[in-house]
């Protein structure tokens, strides 16, 4: 219990930052749809979908190469190494991409603007240079600067993005702040404002850049990129699993490029009320990481991974029952300007349960990493590209955005299955199975009641009270299944 005391404060520490950080780039989405048509909200969505496949390449699985072999050799070496080659990389894959710059917008139903993609490819280069100082961070412990910078980066983004499309758009012909807003640049400004913050923050970095010496050791270098290439593989997979499906609704839809953009912008917009698991799981992969690695050589190694296991899929279950049993409240959170949003609610439920078989799979993929067979992980993850790739390329022209949420089921429900199978015969973990699923399955029929209560009632107050009655009974599931545990834990444990 004590190896989960300090995941718990690890990730209490670096994840509040990352909630409050995702929150409020959450609250851009009301403001970005009340701002933008579907089409144009689907422009953005489909340079940030970019922007994410540029960071897994422009990152190759570096920053999980550090924590790995900080346990072994001394952090300055591989810190130096490590930045020294992402360095080159970065310089080599921004200029290459610069060059195609004109033939990318051009693909991405953007030909007007090939600067859109350069703006684009300069915030991943910034964002690249800051993550291996943003991990050196958590190595010194040293979270109260790791957290002001992340919350400040998201403040400077949304701040930007308030001035330019609210502030200087609305402002009259004749006033100062209008010569700050090109009616031409349009959702450009979006990306103005990221770029802006994503320099700032390099720039409040600069005490852990400075640190860097250059280091290119030929062969401990190769000993890195032996350990890390496959996890660029797992990484890009991951994210062609994620964002692919954007890409293939903009060539496969049945209807007009414009149409296909809208698709895009409700599909993308709904996609962010999954938002609650995505930040539980993103906040505890920052803790989680390099304490895996840290617990890899204790004998209760196995026995703490299982129950951090179950806690995680209690916790993500709870996640996904404060969405699912309140959309009408969330269908909020994408603005009342165009209620054309909102036709996409119905795909929530599966997206969160994808997530939800997505954080188990990233609570598995401990086996691998700790035993150094990321190649694994690497096979694991190009078959739930095929299984995304096939499922949308097959559905999207008859089922249009309903394709890719059931593509995104699959996928990661294949991946979570597999990479059980394989972790028991590699690293066997006692994982309490029975229980992780009974608790999946809970949440799923208690979302059908509430389903069919929707259908029953159009009383928005008996509505919710049916909902908070729902969430109350899975807690009781949980306290009855659990006792003997949370009796042992800080704070939750005197009132059991």
């Amino acid at each position: 219990m004590s190896g989960i005391k300090t995941l718990a404060k690890q990730t209490v520490w670096y994840g509040a930052s990352n909630i409050f950080s995702r929150f409020l780039n959450y609250l851009l989405t009301p403001l970005l749809t009340s701002v933008f048509i579907t089409a144009d909200y689907g422009k953005i969505s489909t340079m940030f979908a970019y922007a994410a496949f540029l960071n897994i390449i422009f990152t190759y699985g570096m920053e999980t190469a550090y924590f790995r072999f900080i346990q072994q050799e001394p952090e300055k070496k591989v810190y130096n190494t490590a930045f020294s080659s992402i360095l080159i990389s970065t310089i080599i894959i921004t200029s290459l991409f610069w060059i195609w710059s004109p033939q990318i917008a051009s693909f991405l139903e953007i030909p007007d603007h090939p600067e859109y993609i350069r703006w684009m490819l300069l915030i991943v280069a910034f964002d690249t240079f800051a993550v291996l100082p943003f991990s050196k961070l958590r190595y010194q412990g040293r979270p109260v600067k790791f957290a002001i910078i992340k919350t400040a980066n998201i403040t400077i983004n949304i701040g930007l993005v308030l001035f330019f499309l609210y502030l200087c758009k609305n402002s009259s012909v004749t006033s100062y702040w209008s010569g700050f807003y090109d009616n031409e640049v349009g959702v450009g400004y979006v990306m103005i404002a990221n770029l802006a913050a994503s320099i700032i923050t390099f720039l409040l970095l600069f005490g852990e850049v400075v640190t860097f010496r250059w280091e290119l050791n030929p062969s401990f270098w190769k000993t890195l990129m032996n350990y890390s290439w496959p996890l660029l593989i797992v990484g890009f997979g991951g994210m062609v699993n994620e964002m692919i499906d954007r890409f293939m609704l903009l060539k496969l839809y049945n209807g007009t490029s414009q149409e296909a953009l809208s698709h895009i912008g409700i599909y993308s917009a709904n996609y962010k009320l999954a938002v609650l698991i995505v930040i539980f799981i993103q906040t505890f992969r920052m803790g989680a990481e390099p304490f895996f690695f840290s617990q890899s050589s204790s004998e209760d190694a196995p026995k703490t991974y299982a129950r951090i296991m179950k806690f995680f899929v209690i916790a993500c279950c709870g996640c996904f029952l404060a969405v699912t049993l309140f959309l009408d409240i969330w269908k909020y959170f994408m603005g009342n300007t165009h209620k054309e949003y909102w036709s996409g609610l119905l795909i929530v439920p599966a997206l969160m349960l994808s997530k939800i078989f997505l954080g188990i799979y990233y609570n598995l993929s401990v086996w691998y990493k700790v035993t150094n067979k990321n190649l694994y992980g690497a096979w694991i993850t190009i078959t739930g590209v095929f299984i995304t790739v096939i499922v949308n390329y097959l559905l999207i022209p008859v089922w249009g955005y309903w394709a890719c949420a059931l593509a995104t089921v699959c996928c990661y429900g294949w991946m979570m299955v597999v990479s059980a199978i394989l972790g028991q015969k590699y690293y066997p973990v006692p994982y309490n199975w029975g229980k992780i699923t009974i608790y999946i399955i809970a949440s799923l029929a208690l979302f059908i009641c509430y389903f069919l209560i929707r259908n029953y009632t159009d009383s928005l107050l008996i509505l919710h009270l049916s909902s908070a009655g729902l969430i109350l009974l899975f807690l009781l599931l949980v306290l009855r299944a659990e006792k003997n545990e949370l009796r042992k834990m800080p704070f939750i444990g005197r009132y059991i």
